[in-house]
Parts: C-alpha cells; sequence; structure tokens
C-alpha cells in the first residue's frame, strides 16, 4: 500500500484544538509523510469521499455546540440525504478536546465519531477524549492517545515503517519565510475596508463613544460600561448576541519582545507560506513588525507545550536546550504546569528566561512559534431600539495576583480600560454574532433573568428590546456584592421597575451578615416563579460565571418545583429537562 498523506482538520474557537492539530501536523513531518492541517470550514468538504486518512481534531463550545470554524462541515456532514458508505474508503480518528465541568463534555467530537462511522467511515482508534480539568491538562488524555493512532497507523501502511524519522531535536523548515523591504514607505494593503455586513475577516472600525467605570473607585473590581458608534456598519443585532474584537497587546510589551528579537517595529516586510498554506488572511502585506506584534502575535498568553518543543530546536545552550526538551516532554507535564500555567507565566516572560535561545531565534518561524491572537466575545448590553447607531458592553477588567512580582493581568480587558475616547478619536474593528440566547417572540410569554455580575449584560439588552417592543413580563434576578459599589446599571432598572415594565430581585451578598445570593431569592419567591412557569409558559434564562451559580439555580429552581408543584425530586429533574428541549430554560455561562 502506498504512502498516505495525512488531512488534519480542525474545529478550534480558541486555538487549543488549532494547536493540538499542528502538533499531530508536525509529528507527520517527522515521519516524512505529506500532511495538510486546515480548520474544517477551510476544507472542500465534498472531497472527503476521496480521502484516505484524516484525523479530526475539534472542541466543543457554549451548550454543545461545534466551533465557529467547523459549523458548515457540522451542516454538511449531518445532512439526512448524504448515502451511507459514502466515507467507505477513510480510515479516521477523532480527538475530542472538552471540559468536564461544562454538561455537555466532548459533545461534537462524540457526535463527529459516530457519524463519521454511520457513513461507512473506518475508525482507527476509539475518540480521544481530553479534559482541560484533568490535573495534567487534556495532555494525559492526548500523549497517549497520539501514541496508539501512529501505532494504527504504521499496522495500516507498513510502509512507513521503512522510513527513518527525524530527529525531535531536528527544527523543521518554518510555516512562512519572510522578506524585508528596503522602501519601508511602500504602501500597505488597506484589509480594513467597510464590508457589506462585518465579520471577522472584515470587521468595522467602530468608534469608542465612552469607556467609564462602573463600579465605586473602592470597589476592588474594576467593571467598565463602553459604548460604541455602529453608524454605517450596516451591524445588526438583538438580545443575547455578543459582539467580537481582536485585542492588541500593551505597548511596553511590543517594545519589549522587539528589543528580545532586536528588531525594528517600523521595519516592514511580506511573507511567502511553504507548501500549501495559506497567508493569514489579518495580515497585511507588506507589514510592519510594529503591527505583527501589536494585533497579530499572542505573545501575552501562557504558551502550550508546542511552544517549548519548538523552542528547543532552536537552542544551541545545552542548559537551555535540556530544561525545554524536558518541558516538551510526557514526562516533564508536572513541571511545566509548575513553572507556566500555575503562575500564568507569559511567553514574553518565558523568552526571558532563555536568553540564549531567544538571541537565535529567526524571524521566519514567528508564526510558527505564537499563535494568532483569538477573537473575544462580550454579550451586548443594549438594544438598538433603546440606543439606535450605539453598542455598548460590560467589561470586567481581569487582575490577579500569582506569586509572579508581575500582577497578571486580562489582554482585551486591560487594553480596552486603556483606550481613552477624550485623548483623541479611538476605532475598534468589531463585528457581530449571533448569541445562543433566544427570547420569546409571543408578546403574553414572560422571561424570568437571573443574572449576577456582569452576567446581566444580555438582560439589559432584552429588557430593553422587550420593553420596546410592549412585552412587559419581565422578571429579573440580579446579585453583586454591594448595593452601593457593584450594583449595574441600576437607575435603569429602578426607571423600568416604576413604568411598570420589569420585576426586580436584588441579592447583595455582603451587605449583611449571613450572604444572600441569587439562588436564594429565586427559592424565596417560589409562588410567583411557580405561576409564570406553570401557568403562563414562562422561559427561564441564567447568565454569569460558570463556577457554582448556574448549578445553585437550577437546584432552587427545581426546589420551587417540588415545594409549589408538588412534584417529587426525579420529576423536578424532568420538567427542567423539558424545559431545556424546548428553548424554555436556556443558559449562557463562561469560566
Amino acid at each position: 500500500m502506498s504512502t498516505p498523506t495525512l488531512l488534519v482538520l480542525f474545529g478550534s474557537q480558541t486555538g487549543t484544538a488549532q494547536d493540538t492539530a499542528q502538533r499531530i501536523g508536525r509529528q507527520a513531518q517527522r515521519r516524512k509523510m505529506k500532511v495538510q492541517v486546515l480548520p474544517l470550514d477551510g476544507y472542500n468538504v465534498a472531497n472527503l469521499i476521496s480521502e484516505s486518512l484524516v484525523v479530526f481534531v475539534c472542541s466543543t463550545t457554549g451548550q454543545g455546540d461545534p466551533p465557529d470554524n467547523m459549523k458548515n462541515f457540522w451542516r454538511f456532514v449531518f445532512r439526512k440525504s448524504l448515502p451511507a458508505g459514502s466515507l467507505s474508503r477513510l480510515d479516521c480518528a477523532v480527538l475530542g478536546l472538552g471540559d468536564s465541568s461544562y454538561p455537555k463534555f466532548n459533545f461534537v467530537a462524540k457526535k463527529l465519531h459516530k457519524r463519521l462511522l454511520q457513513l461507512g467511515a473506518s475508525a482507527l482508534l476509539p475518540a480521544g477524549l481530553a479534559d482541560d480539568q484533568h490535573d495534567l491538562g487534556s495532555d494525559a488524555v492526548i500523549d497517549p492517545w497520539l501514541g496508539s493512532f501512529w501505532v494504527k497507523v504504521f499496522a495500516v501502511y507498513p510502509s512507513l515503517s521503512d522510513v527513518t524519522p527525524l530527529r525531535e531535536d531536528e527544527p523543521l523548515p518554518p510555516s512562512y519565510t519572510f522578506h524585508f523591504l528596503d522602501d519601508v514607505n511602500e504602501k500597505t494593503e488597506d484589509r480594513l475596508q467597510s464590508p457589506d455586513v462585518p465579520s471577522q475577516s472584515r470587521p468595522f472600525p467602530c468608534r469608542l463613544v465612552s469607556n467609564r467605570r462602573v463600579t465605586a473607585e473602592s470597589h476592588f473590581q474594576e467593571v467598565r460600561l463602553i459604548e460604541f458608534d455602529i453608524t454605517g456598519s450596516n451591524i445588526e443585532f438583538t438580545a443575547g448576541d455578543v459582539v467580537m474584537m481582536h485585542p492588541h497587546n500593551s505597548p511596553e510589551d511590543v517594545e519589549l519582545f522587539c528589543q528580545m528579537l532586536r528588531l525594528n517595529p517600523e521595519d516592514r516586510f511580506t511573507i511567502r507560506a511553504a507548501d500549501n498554506t495559506a497567508v493569514p488572511a489579518r495580515l497585511p502585506q507588506p507589514c510592519s513588525v510594529r503591527h505583527l506584534m501589536e494585533t497579530y502575535l499572542d505573545i501575552a498568553a501562557v504558551p502550550r507545550r508546542s511552544f517549548f518543543e519548538l523552542l528547543s530546536t532552536f537552542s544551541t545552550n545545552e542548559l537551555e536546550r535540556e530544561k525545554l526538551q524536558e518541558f516538551s516532554s510526557a514526562a516533564g507535564q508536572d513541571d511545566l504546569h509548575g513553572y507556566c500555567n500555575r503562575l500564568r507565566r507569559t511567553a514574553l516572560e518565558v523568552l526571558s528566561d532563555f536568553p540564549h535561545t531567544t538571541a537565535e531565534l529567526k524571524a521566519d518561524y514567528l508564526l510558527d512559534l505564537f499563535p494568532e491572537i483569538q477573537p473575544r466575545s462580550f454579550s451586548i448590553a443594549s438594544s438598538l431600539q433603546a440606543h439606535p447607531n450605539r453598542l455598548q458592553i460590560l467589561v470586567a477588567v481581569v487582575r490577579y495576583k500569582t506569586k509572579m512580582h508581575k500582577p497578571r493581568t486580562g489582554l482585551c480587558s486591560t487594553w480596552l480600560a486603556s483606550l481613552d475616547p477624550e485623548q483623541g478619536e479611538t476605532f475598534v474593528p468589531l463585528w457581530v454574532k449571533k448569541g445562543t440566547m433566544k427570547f420569546p417572540k409571543d408578546a403574553d410569554t414572560p422571561v424570568i433573568m437571573v443574572g449576577p455580575g456582569t452576567g446581566v449584560a444580555p438582560f439589559m439588552s432584552a429588557v430593553q428590546e422587550r420593553s420596546a417592543e410592549g412585552k412587559h413580563g419581565n422578571v429579573l434576578f440580579f446579585g453583586c456584592r454591594s448595593k452601593s459599589k457593584d450594583f449595574y446599571f441600576r437607575s435603569e432598572w429602578e426607571e423600568m421597575t416604576k413604568a411598570g415594565h420589569l420585576t426586580l430581585f436584588t441579592a447583595f451578598s455582603r451587605d449583611q451578615e449571613d450572604k444572600v445570593y441569587v439562588q436564594h431569592r429565586v427559592r424565596g419567591n417560589a409562588q410567583l416563579l411557580w405561576n409564570l412557569i406553570a401557568n403562563q409558559n414562562a422561559c427561564f434564562y441564567i447568565a454569569g460565571n460558570a463556577k457554582q451559580m448556574p448549578n445553585s439555580v437550577c437546584d432552587a429552581l427545581k426546589e420551587v418545583f417540588q415545594q409549589e408543584g408538588g412534584v417529587s425530586s426525579e420529576d423536578a429533574e424532568r420538567m427542567l429537562e423539558v424545559m431545556e428541549r424546548t428553548g424554555r430554560f436556556q443558559s449562557e455561562t463562561w469560566s
């Protein structure tokens, strides 16, 4: 049997599945196989019937949804019209990346694996179900799964055993080559033209109107209400939708990075892709070093294992190389977690710890070494019906301490907090995505919303929209620490309550000796909630942090069913399941 071409297809929301897919691609290159690594929606799925060897690497998002860059593939592969044996030539393997703290753990990988078998594909091995909650992270499953995968591939294609693989410490050729330009004034292709409908590849530069702190100065958490002018953008949204943006690295980090690599931020270059890989659509041609560092390379993220693996192949300093090899080995993962993940050490800080290796870094490898900055999403906290041509978001600025000397910060929230429209016009490229929460069209259907903290943002959008449409059956449970410090949208809620458009219940956890949370308020209003749900067909929504809150609210709701409906705990559980299945119970939570 001839040597196969390996196709690695990934569905990735945050870049982790892409990183794993690229790792499999490198392993194939070391075995001197022809390999292609592509996002699922970047591949012509009609060609799948003629492929012989494919690995699918996919994550699961939200409530068991496929990532954005595999949605078209997902729709195609689940078409009922596809013949049962259409993939009978295909040997495949599915690797799922998930998080067992979410109810639909690795749902996408499980469902895809089952569907490929229905279409006649042969699975080389059971689906790998990696779990981010494992002490050693996803690699605890990925490492042994990949070992088994290669054993199976070599069994099916014995000719591969005749090939002498490249050593692990030999550098692979870069995916891109940089060509630096002599003429720094050469015109850059403008990729921020106004598109018909803004999207990830063509966002619309929206003017920042205001950026104000909405928590008391004495409060530990800085939260900001940020407003954009979307005039002329063709951006449309409804309650529950999310706005997306790519954050920027800080000027200090960009400057430090350029110094480390001895690069002039004003220098310009063009890039050419090796093999069949496409040049990243977000990079203009030509591009400045500053633009690459500021808007594209994720230098402030905690680096993945692949970063150390690649660095070790450049290193000629024996001490540094040994340490990098240890961090990229399966046996060294506990040490790597202690050095990197637990402390949230950034890629830039790692480079400072390995100065000899950093000095040997060539620009050609930058796009292999650093992932692209991933877009961030925020629930929209306003309605076009209340604020035409405006879009508002509520942003909690992430800042915390670890054992590292410098506090850790969230890339996007810190960048947004730093933008000041009073210092001159500021534009942020945005696009909007449909959210997972859908609100009822029927004017008589009441909605019950539980949104503690910044989880209340989508509900401000919903209440504004529903009030404008004459839908006044709105019940909101809002929770925060203190009435005087972090009661977001207080005056707006009070006005809506006075107007008869809202029934509001609040839980200020630290304003009295015994802590009071939203779940306590849900329990305390059992009669009202039972009447709304059982007699008026109300829909129930939860938004906010995914730690204990969603489960606590669900438990409180089931207690309401038992207390007021006189049902057993099993029946209460079933009632909630039916509400979820029929779209009457929806949640949008994040960790």
